[in-house]
């Protein structure tokens, strides 16, 4: 049996991980909607419970999202892969009935580390916030290796 291509890997990897995380499935809903090598994109709607005090959504939630994203991203590669380190700027707010899409991309990947940043925009493109991650590979596979 040959090995998978790294799409079809990264993909298998990409549902493995949704269809395991209530956390980003049921209780913040965010969708999945592509997993490649080294990228991922995610979709999250801003809805009446994820509103803070000024009415917009609540920086934490938006940060979810993109740190959501980056795990995604950086365990394509079918390594565990957890975060070492995050930042995030908030550029403008989300509001209720936003849709937010979140790309995260590797931009480095050497040894045990990676460095990724994802960009969050609404619907009319515009962005939201800008999140990098660095992450660390630790033992084990995401999905079993095939022979």
């Amino acid at each position: 049996m040959s090995k998978r291509s790294p799409q079809a890997l990264a993909t298998a990897v990409g549902e493995a991980m949704y269809a395991d995380d209530p956390a980003v499935r049921d209780f913040m809903q965010i969708e999945l909607l592509s997993c490649e090598p080294g990228r991922a994109v995610m979709r999250m709607t801003v809805r009446a419970p994820m509103l803070n005090g000024h009415k917009i959504c609540h920086g934490g939630l938006i940060f979810t999202l993109a740190d959501s994203t980056f795990a995604y991203a950086c365990n394509s590669h079918n390594k565990v892969t957890v975060a070492a380190g995050a930042s995030i700027e908030f550029l403008k707010p989300g509001h209720l009935g936003d849709v937010l899409t979140c790309e995260g991309v590797e931009q480095v990947l050497q040894g045990r580390h990676g460095i990724y940043d994802m960009k969050v925009t609404n619907q009319r493109g515009e962005v939201v916030a800008v999140f990098r991650g660095k992450s660390a590979s630790i033992q084990g596979t995401v999905i079993p290796e095939e022979p």
